[in-house]
């Protein structure tokens, strides 16, 4: 049950959380006290919170597109702006008759999975990643919808999806190592590196991945990945390097870009 706050022990929560530097104070506070439990669950949370823990890993769950994904603590949070990834992955996906196959490549929690599945009527999915944190959670996450495996990237996918798959979903860490030690602490800190850090400029998980998703993806099939804008013009090359048609599509209101390589046609 929700925790019912006063106006007064409301505001008081509010004014804690600003002045631990929570920007949005006042939304926190809502989700703080509509998540708790009880009287002490909310003081731990409280806690937590103001110590720096991120928001998702003190409720335990994060929206994304429209579900409410567990987040387990160490685990890579989704990111509201990847729901563009998963509008644009609705879009190209085939609309012929049997199920979709979908992979989720460095899936984290399991959410941008969990999200296609939910959008599109019938999909075969399967995910992968190499923290077992990770699986554990996407495990909890994607359930009965598909499968999810621990290992490096492709590695651990079944030789089976092999010119199979119509959407490949490659959320790959793209902050360049130098800048690691720049994002907010909440991330540093509390998110595991290999979810972030990209290498030296970023893409070296994403250039592991476009070289070899035609190896996996079905004439026609798609690999999506989120990038930064000042990437994007050397993913579009890398991406287009490997064989597939590239093209760069954006949000502002987002603030996301997303490289798309689709797989040629047969003849």
């Amino acid at each position: 049950m929700p925790v019912p706050l006063s106006p007064l022990a409301l505001s008081t929560l509010v004014t804690t959380l600003r002045t631990a530097g929570c920007v949005f104070a006042e939304d926190e506070a809502d989700l703080i006290a509509s998540t708790a439990t009880g009287p002490a669950a909310l003081t731990a949370m409280v806690e937590r919170r103001v110590s720096g823990l991120p928001l998702e890993h003190v409720l335990g769950w994060a929206e994304f597109s429209g579900l409410r994904i567990a987040v387990d603590p160490g685990v890579f949070v989704p990111r509201r702006r990847t729901e563009f990834l998963i509008r644009q992955a609705a879009a190209l996906a085939p609309r012929s008759p049997g199920p979709v196959v979908v992979v989720d490549l460095c899936c984290g929690t399991g959410a941008l999975g969990a999200a296609l599945a939910a959008a599109l009527d019938g999909v075969e999915l399967h995910a992968s990643d190499v923290e077992a944190a990770a699986v554990r959670c996407a495990r909890r996450n994607i359930g009965e919808l598909g499968r999810v495996y621990e290992g490096d990237l492709f590695a651990p996918l079944p030789d089976s999806l092999r010119g199979r798959v119509d959407v490949l979903l490659a959320n790959v860490p793209y902050v360049p190592t130098g800048d690691v030690a720049l994002l907010p602490a909440e991330a540093r800190v509390h998110e595991p590196r290999v979810a972030l850090d990209g290498g030296g400029d970023g893409l070296d998980v994403m250039r592991r991945v476009a070289a070899e998703a035609p190896r996996w993806l079905a004439p026609g099939g798609s690999l999506l990945v989120e990038t930064s804008e000042r990437q994007a013009a050397r993913a579009e090359e890398t991406v287009g390097g490997s064989g597939l048609i590239p093209r760069v599509v954006s949000s502002d209101e987002l603030y996301a870009t997303v490289v798309i390589g689709t797989m040629p046609a047969a003849p």
